[in-house]
């Protein structure tokens, strides 16, 4: 921050995070809630990693789908717990590198989730057409998440920060962290502007991969046909939806701070909403919740199957 007498610029070592202080005499009922949707957030998620191992659903649908439910795992326990700290003690303490690597963190399993998507949605068109790797285009997703994220904090890290050394926010995001710098941040805006259309090409593969399937199977002749063929497709479409949908909030406003408020749709709840919208019209998943609750009370056994371990480790779409 500047000293007005000298005019002397001092750098901040540590940010203060507000979160929602403005609701401390309801930090209890909002703590348990907050609580309780992270549990069930972790419990659902994880849940869905290990019924991915029963042979029936060892396809490569559900491959994409145990990342990106250890994606949503990752990414909620990048937030929640600072939330609960937030919420309990009236606002957070961090550290500036502890701010950047939550950042980086944040920023690049957003993108990494774009890129899920849109190869979940390649390998929904591909399915019935082509063998594909889905175990590249897993790989690949979270290696060009973490690349892209590493560069824009490339940028910030050249930035120096003078304060004020508080954030109306509940973690570290990049707009509300800008505006702490006292250095010049228009090329830094300017490069981010620039690689914001890496993480906006998935999306527009997504689309472009939906119109394809979409014309396909308008040329289905059977009608149960037509309605099996996109209720294959629905729960993914529904995900796509909830996280792009939420990604794209107001950034200024007035009064509550829209940014912080609506944040919470993509940080804290799209984690929890993921995995129930693949299990709950699913009864692959239901059968195989059922097939595990059958083999825990029968006192164990393993539900990998050879097929099971040969996907894993040469994972190459047959079916879906």
């Amino acid at each position: 921050m500047k000293d007005t007498d000298s005019g002397i610029l001092t750098t901040i070592s540590h940010i203060l995070l507000l979160g929602f202080g403005d609701l401390k005499e309801l930090w209890i009922l909002f703590f348990t809630g907050f609580l309780a949707v992270y549990i069930i957030s972790m419990a659902a998620n994880l849940l869905l990693v290990v019924l991915v191992l029963d042979p029936h659903l060892q396809t490569p649908m559900y491959f994409f789908l145990s990342s990106l439910s250890c994606l949503e795992m990752v990414s909620t326990s990048n937030i929640s717990p600072v939330i609960l700290a937030g919420l309990q003690a009236g606002n957070v303490t961090i550290s500036l590198g502890g701010c950047l690597a939550q950042l980086y963190l944040f920023g690049a399993l957003a993108t990494v989730e774009c890129f899920l998507l849109a190869a979940m949605s390649y390998d929904r068109y591909l399915a019935m057409c082509h063998p594909l790797h889905c175990g590249q285009l897993v790989v690949g997703s979270w290696v060009g998440g973490f690349l892209f994220m590493g560069i824009v904090s490339l940028s910030l890290i050249a930035l120096s920060f003078c304060g004020p050394c508080e954030i109306d926010h509940y973690f570290c995001d990049f707009q509300p962290l800008l505006e702490l710098s006292c250095t010049n941040t228009p090329m830094v805006q300017m490069v981010t502007f620039f690689l914001s259309f890496i993480p906006a090409s998935p999306f527009l593969l997504t689309v472009t991969s939906y119109i394809c399937i979409t014309c396909a199977v308008l040329r289905v002749p059977s009608v149960s046909g037509r309605h099996k063929a996109f209720s294959i497709c629905s729960s993914h479409l529904t995900v796509m939806m909830l996280f792009y949908g939420t990604l794209v909030s107001p950034r200024d406003g007035t009064g509550l701070n829209p940014r912080k408020e609506l944040s919470l749709l993509y940080t804290v709840l799209t984690p929890l909403l993921n995995p129930l919208v693949y299990s709950l019209r699913n009864q692959e998943v239901s059968k195989a919740c059922g097939r595990v609750a059958r083999m825990v009370s029968s006192g164990g056994g393993s539900i990998m199957s050879p097929a099971g371990l040969q996907l894993m480790a040469h994972p190459i779409a047959a079916t879906a």
